[in-house]
């Protein structure tokens, strides 16, 4: 036994020392982040709002339940992160390829195999020479690929890369999907606001046909103000059907992100009410590209390339893979103890002809770099132009907000004063009827209003990379 355990310690300082000695050698092109030439601002400024002004600080750095504080959203998308089909298909990826990395990772160790057996074999050649030839054996084996060139190490760059990347684009997906939720939130809030605007213009309709009537059957006015006023108060009742199809199909989409079955959302009212921030950082370009995960999941996806590359380009070159064996051997049992066995072999294995396979293969994996080179670039350009867009989206809400809010303070005046002067004789009813109709349009875009000026600051959130945290996942 002490002689089996010299045996075993010489193999492995030897193949120590050979590893140590090859490992430092890594052909291949190392990786450098390609050049994007960032302008040095998201947005120029010149008709910006100020609130939107570039600086080193921005509204992504705070916490989605930090920018979106209605507790009903904030359950809709704590149950999104918890249950959405794709949220979860996504960390799925990430624990498979957490898995492949494990598995390029042992490549660079010794793989290490015990065997215990034991055989019986009868020979008789010419059949009269009758021979047992028994055997048992204890041993343990050792094989290691030696990393001449590096091959095994692009291996586990390109493994790492690609759970990275992974990482990413599931931070990326969590992004999408908070601002599909609170997108749909307000989309649904705005229709319960819109249902309930028509709910009450119906029932100043039918007060105007109740007096309309009153006015035609007193000979104040023709029967045509009273038809009218009944074709008015239809054409108002036919919205309410198709509002409240749309709000159903609205709290299914909602449910669907959410990862359930078709069901009745619950939602705050008031929430659509949005008072715009006073300040908006919205950062730096620079800060967009460390923020946004689907940039880095892009880059990372470029790093596997690259480490792909590396191993399309050592794949050429010959491999060296050395095996050790010890352990016990003896055909008889009453001597196994007393009979060590050792066994060390090395193997040189390279290419010599293959019709050019392995060079083209190379030169694939070098036109999937170069691919993957420009969907980086195309990466960053469509993340600073998705923020640019955002920014100004979001600078013109507030007027659009303001514009509105004066076309409905206005809108409402005229209709009042209307009302008044038909009932007091002064005008006829198609005057009333248009101002009627002008105040419902102005009530119907104010909504609107408050509806796009929230669904701009999530579009625009969003964009900056905002949406996820480490701790949050």
């Amino acid at each position: 036994m002490m002689i089996l355990r010299k045996h075993i310690f010489g193999y492995v300082t030897a193949v120590m020392f050979l590893s140590f000695g090859f490992s430092s050698c890594k052909l291949g092109q190392k990786y450098v982040s390609p050049d994007v030439n960032l302008p040095s601002e998201l947005y120029d400024g010149t008709t910006a709002d100020d609130a939107l002004a570039n600086d080193t600080i921005t509204i992504a750095d705070r916490r989605w339940w930090e920018v979106y504080t209605d507790t009903a959203l904030q359950s809709l998308i704590n149950k999104t992160l918890e249950y959405n089909k794709d949220l979860l298909m996504a960390r799925a990826r990430i624990e498979e390829l957490a898995a492949m990395k494990r598995i390029s990772t042992s490549a660079l160790f010794p793989q290490v195999n015990g065997e215990a057996y034991g055989q019986k074999e009868t020979l008789n050649y010419g059949g009269d020479n009758l021979k047992h030839d028994p055997e048992y054996g204890l041993k343990v084996s050792a094989t290691w690929e030696l990393d001449l060139w590096g091959n095994i190490r692009w291996a586990r760059d390109k493994s790492i890369a690609e759970y990275l990347s992974a990482i990413e684009s599931r931070r990326a997906l969590q992004i999408s999907l908070i601002a599909q939720v609170a997108t749909s939130y307000f989309q649904l809030v705005a229709l319960d606001t819109e249902l309930d605007i028509v709910r009450r213009t119906l029932h100043a309709r039918q007060e105007g046909v109740r007096l309309a009537k009153l006015r035609f059957e007193g000979g104040l006015t023709s029967e045509m103000a009273y038809q009218q006023a009944r074709v008015e108060y239809a054409r108002t009742a036919t919205l309410i059907p198709t509002l409240e199809k749309s709000i159903a199909i609205k709290e299914s989409d909602i449910a669907f992100i959410a990862g359930e079955y078709p069901a009745h959302i619950a939602r705050n009212t008031s929430s659509i009410d949005t008072v715009m921030p006073t300040s908006l950082p919205v950062g730096l370009p620079s800060e967009l590209l460390m923020r946004r995960p689907d940039v880095r999941a892009a880059e990372q996806a470029l790093r596997a390339a690259n480490a792909a590359v590396g191993v399309a380009y050592t794949n050429r070159f010959p491999r060296l893979a050395l095996t050790a064996r010890a352990g016990l051997e003896n055909e008889e049992l009453t001597d196994f103890l007393k009979s060590p066995m050792t066994f060390f072999s090395g193997a040189l294995t390279g290419p010599i002809f293959d019709a050019g396979n392995r060079q083209a293969s190379y030169r694939a994996k070098q036109a999937a770099y170069e691919r993957e080179t420009l969907n980086y670039q195309k990466t960053v350009l469509a993340a600073f132009k998705d923020a640019h867009d955002a920014i100004v989206s979001y600078s013109k809400t507030s007027d659009i907000y303001q514009s509105r809010l004066e076309l409905l303070r206005a809108a409402k005046t005229a209709a009042d004063l209307a009302q008044l002067q038909y009932i007091n004789g002064v005008i006829g009813y198609l005057d009333v009827l248009d101002a009627q109709r002008s105040y419902f349009d102005a009530q119907i875009g104010f909504s609107n209003a408050n509806r796009d000026a929230c669904i701009a600051f999530v579009a625009l959130y969003a964009s900056l990379g905002g949406g996820w945290t480490p701790d949050s996942e």
